[in-house]
């Protein structure tokens, strides 16, 4: 599985205003949000619905996710909890951007909102302008 397009993983996230720890960030939310539509479209539910057992379940059998991994089983559970804490933020986009839903959010729609969101934590922090 293709997690990010080269446009959406290198050049939109790496022309974000944003630092090397949110850049990842942003990266993180996109694989995330990417398989849950995955998961969602195969399962015919709602992302916001998805357990942790179907991301677990949809990692387990999808061997082009981990290959070369040594020890699977301890990868599938990271990913796994690294695609339920994805959840948190997304719907928190999907509200702040009114979207709806986390299936109808873009590529842009996240990169902007973590814009956002550093910024407004920069101003917080009493170093605003920058």
């Amino acid at each position: 599985m293709d997690f990010l397009t080269t446009f959406e993983g290198v050049e939109e996230v790496d022309k974000a205003l944003l630092t090397t720890k949110d850049k990842f960030l942003v990266r993180v939310a996109l694989y995330s949000l990417r398989s849950l539509k995955k998961i969602a479209q195969e399962s015919g539910q709602a992302i916001e619905d998805i357990a942790p057992q179907q991301v677990l379940a949809w990692v387990e059998q999808d061997e082009s996710i981990s290959p070369g991994v040594e020890d699977k089983e301890a990868f599938q559970m990271f990913f796994t909890q690294l695609v339920m804490s994805s959840l948190k933020p997304l719907q928190k986009i999907a509200t702040d951007e009114e979207s709806g839903a986390i299936a109808n959010l873009t590529t842009a729609q996240v990169i902007q909102w973590f814009e956002k969101d550093a910024k407004l934590r920069l101003e917080q922090s009493g170093n605003p302008g920058s």
